[in-house]
């Protein structure tokens, strides 16, 4: 009896008096055209393929990722990294693409996303510029992902 009681005592001690933990809601607040929580964290933290596919998603518009996939006005760039700039069979590429010497990889992709214009003169892509190193990094591991 004394040990069924002991028992007893020992299960009530352990038991919990605290209230059940409240619920949190956190709203944040940003301003239009602000970064995302996720563009700005560390890169070591994030899927920079999952960011860049996010931030691909405004080249839509022009490109295609989909293998044998038609893009509407720019290249496929489905198996871009690697490749040579306006090697792609099937494309017209402007003058200045065909006779440029480069082969897309991280650094040269990066220089022409910072600025087509002026990393290939006479470029027809005239829009598409991303100025954000960060969102650079992120579309140049999608479209390396999408090389593989």
């Amino acid at each position: 009896m004394l040990a069924v009681c002991l028992l007893t005592v020992m299960v009530t001690a352990c038991g919990s008096s605290q209230e059940p933990p409240q619920v949190v809601e956190q709203i944040v607040v940003r301003e239009r055209g602000a970064p995302d929580v996720a563009q700005t964290a560390s890169a070591g933290t994030l899927d920079l393929v999952a960011l860049g596919e996010d931030a691909f998603q405004t080249c839509t518009g022009c490109h295609s990722v989909a293998p044998d996939g038609r893009s509407a006005a720019g290249p496929n760039l489905y198996g871009v990294m690697g490749r040579k700039a306006g090697g792609l069979e099937g494309y017209s590429f402007s003058d200045a693409f065909a006779a440029s010497d480069i082969t897309w990889d991280e650094a040269s992709m990066d220089g022409f996303l910072a600025d087509p214009q002026g990393y290939i003169p006479g470029s027809e892509m005239l829009v598409g510029a991303v100025p954000d190193e960060e969102q650079r990094k992120a579309i140049i591991a999608y479209l390396a992902a999408q090389s593989k």
